[in-house]
């Protein structure tokens, strides 16, 4: 039986402590193949480079690990991997993360870390998108690599139907202090941003974006914000297709 092949990458950066944390969760499980960004790529989504040159770099290799740094997007690190890298080869499963901060929500729309998730399921193989519900520059990721492995031990044990992209957050705190792992569906909430004008020195106007996630069904308990808000891991299974079937039926009778 040939050893597991499993693809890692995220959207923080190549020498991030999330990503140190996806590898620890993965570690033993099978070849582990780091492809992730030169420097931070948040907030990328499914962006690819068309316009410019990018750069591969071996940054270290060790038994059962090797690491690469790419200057692309996290897409490009998955497309980079697949297409290139590994194109001789069968992945069985992409690990992305894991997030320093929630891709709960909408924010699974913005996030590079669910980009190159939902790019790794294009290949034939299970992924899984994995966050931590905390921003802090000291965030444990104790409970996250311990959630992780569980879940990603649980995809490869088989029984999953493909195509198959999973978006798990975990919440911020010690491994004892989580509840327990909740099923969910996409809370509806979304952003309300807002800019703040300044001047450099020269006069020129420049903005930081900022703003405030706001839930749009708090009550629901069947959310991934609710789980979370009550110490759940909360676990999504994620799909492409964006089609509105309810507005599709109603369009029916309005549109011809």
């Amino acid at each position: 039986m040939n050893e597991r092949l499993i693809l890692i990458t995220n959207d923080d950066g190549f020498d991030s402590k999330g990503l140190a944390a996806a590898v620890e969760a993965a570690r033993g499980l099978g070849r582990i193949v780091v492809v992730a960004p030169e420097k931070m790529q948040s907030g990328m989504s499914q962006a690819i480079t068309m316009y410019r040159p990018l750069f591969l770099r071996r940054v270290r290799e060790e038994e059962g690990l090797e690491v690469y740094a790419f200057s692309g997007t996290p897409v490009d690190c998955v497309k980079m991997a697949f297409d290139y890298l590994l194109r001789d080869e069968r992945v069985d499963l992409v690990i992305s993360g894991i997030n320093h901060g929630s891709n709960s929500a909408v924010n699974v729309l913005y996030s590079g870390t669910m980009g190159a998730a939902i790019e790794g399921s294009f290949y034939g193989c299970p992924a899984v998108g994995l966050s931590l519900d905390d921003h802090a520059a000291d965030a444990d990721f104790e409970a996250s690599v311990i959630w992780g492995r569980r879940i990603v031990e649980q995809v490869l044990a088989g029984g999953v139907e493909l195509p198959l992209c999973l978006n798990v957050n975990v919440p911020a705190g010690k491994p004892e202090t989580v509840r327990g792992l909740r099923l969910c569906r996409q809370n509806r909430g979304f952003w309300r941003e807002e800019f703040f004008r300044h001047e450099d020195p020269r006069g020129r106007e420049y903005f930081w974006l900022t703003g405030e996630f706001v839930n749009g069904e708090p009550e629901a308990e069947d959310t991934d914000e609710w789980a979370l808000r009550n110490g759940y891991v909360s676990v999504v299974p994620v799909q492409v297709d964006l089609t509105d079937y309810r507005q599709l039926e109603r369009l029916r009778g309005v549109l011809r």
